[in-house]
């Protein structure tokens, strides 16, 4: 108890550290998911080219490539980013590629009745993904997008690589000065407690618009054909 009382402090530092970087990653990567994805599905060439081909390369390289090439590569074309910056960016932009695949199949599977329904009630392409499309999307991608984020938490790890002083760095360095591993045990303990945190919090969500799906959450209009459409939604609000 007394060594564990004795690196606690520079473990819960680091933990603080990876906190963070999950926070940002995700703050700024769930957004730009979903604009790199309506880039994908844009009916303008360019557009939709330059996305998807960022989709593909982000998503087909190892995240530690990524890590290293923003952090020791960059600097060859005059940008230069410390540690945690370099990782924020190496992850907004990688986890940015998986959650804008996650939002296309969402967005896809939503049945086509109710871009038609839109279209004869006047809505414009904008209203009708604003109103309609993406707040059904969001019911429906919530688990694998909770999966992604408990991914997240875990990837964190791989900013050692590039010195960020993170959980498992912090872990690390402990266990080189020390000969010890308790440091990593530790750190293995604090893990599954943020995905056990994440995976409640998964759960309730899931159990929460499932209920409001069942309820019919938002508003539903129907067109001269009799189909529905889901107003709303998540985000309420009016026309």
């Amino acid at each position: 108890m007394e060594y564990v009382s004795t690196i606690m402090p520079a473990l819960l530092k680091g933990l603080v550290t990876t906190l963070q970087l999950f926070a940002l990653t995700l703050c700024l990567s769930l957004p730009l998911g979903l604009v790199v994805s309506l880039g994908a599905m844009s009916r303008l060439w360019p557009v939709k080219a330059v996305s998807n081909v960022y989709i593909w390369l982000l998503r087909g390289t190892p995240l530690m490539l990524q890590l290293f090439f923003v952090y020791y590569a960059l600097p060859a074309f005059g940008i230069t980013l410390d540690r945690f910056p370099a990782a924020v960016t190496t992850f907004v932009l990688n986890y940015s590629a998986y959650f804008a695949e996650i939002y296309r199949a969402g967005i896809q599977s939503i049945d086509g009745g109710q871009y038609e329904a839109a279209k004869v009630l006047g809505f414009s392409r904008g209203k009708t993904m604003r109103y309609i499309i993406i707040p059904q999307t969001i019911r429906r991608i919530i688990p694998p997008v909770t999966n992604e984020v408990i991914t997240l938490v875990k990837d964190t790890a791989l900013a050692t690589a590039i010195a960020v002083p993170e959980l498992i760095k912090a872990a690390k360095d402990a266990a080189n000065r020390d000969v010890n591993t308790t440091g990593y045990v530790i750190a293995a303990a604090l893990y599954l407690v943020l995905t056990f945190l994440l995976t409640l919090v998964s759960r309730t969500l899931e159990k929460k618009y499932s209920i409001s799906d069942r309820e019919g959450g938002g508003r539903i209009i129907k067109d001269k054909k009799g189909r529905s459409l889901l107003l709303g939604g998540l985000f309420g609000g009016s026309l």
